[in-house]
């Protein structure tokens, strides 16, 4: 979940996650940041065994979690977006290079997920966009070169899908899944759901990212809009 505030809804979101049984990491962000959220269903085992992001860490969340196959860690992102303004594009361009600097090869070991709003694309998107810089695209073929694997084009390799579409009508894919080497091989069902986005709830599509693995000891969880928390009325 991305796009969260130091507001009273999002504390409530994770308050009501939280009362309902499900893992919550949420690094609340300084007033006037935004950051993410991750929810989860399996127990969070701690965070994985590398540094954290050290510029803006609240947009990178990190969770390890247990399944038959061994510890899966999950890395959250929410890459900022940019104007034309240097301190904008400056800002950007340093939180992917603390992403580059902590996340380590696709080709470690450990199994791993990274996905979330990140805010550039792919090189070869279409259409092709001119305002993006060439280190926005660098971060994308990085990624690949460190041995990850974009989900959603492992199964769709040729198919122009848009998680985010402008007032023009303008379309963009700006939220991505990457698996690490191994882990690709075990992707069953990566798309985009676009109801969020089309019923007007967010601005962004959602991902939704299917594994062929086995979690171990998931959590007994309840529904989080009618379960008490610290605060009693309906969370809708």
């Amino acid at each position: 979940m991305t796009e969260t505030v130091a507001s009273k809804g999002c504390r409530l979101l994770a308050e009501r996650f939280t009362a309902a049984g499900y893992s919550v990491e949420f690094d609340e962000p300084p007033p006037g940041e935004r950051g993410a959220m991750i929810v989860s269903k399996l127990p969070h085992i701690g965070p994985p065994p590398h540094d954290a992001v050290s510029y803006l860490p609240h947009r990178a969340p990190a969770i390890t979690v247990k399944t038959e196959h061994g510890t899966l860690d999950v890395i959250g992102l929410y890459v900022p977006s940019r104007d034309a303004t240097p301190a904008k594009i400056e800002r950007k361009r340093r939180f992917l290079d603390a992403c580059r600097a902590a996340i380590p090869p696709g080709t470690a070991p450990a199994a791993r997920l990274i996905l979330g709003d990140f805010n550039v694309l792919e090189p070869t998107h279409q259409p092709h966009y001119r305002f993006f810089q060439p280190f926005e695209y660098a971060f994308y073929t990085w990624l690949g070169e460190a041995g990850y694997r974009d989900a959603f084009r492992l199964l769709h390799p040729t198919a122009d899908e848009y998680s985010w579409v402008g007032r023009t009508g303008d379309g963009y894919r700006y939220d991505h899944a990457f698996t690490s080497g191994t882990l690709g091989d075990q992707v069953a069902a990566c798309s985009y759901v676009h109801e969020p986005r089309t019923d007007r709830l967010t601005d962004h599509s959602a991902l939704s990212l299917q594994l062929a693995v086995t979690p171990v000891a998931p959590l007994l969880v309840s529904d989080p809009t009618t379960t008490p928390g610290p605060e009693t009325d309906p969370l809708f």
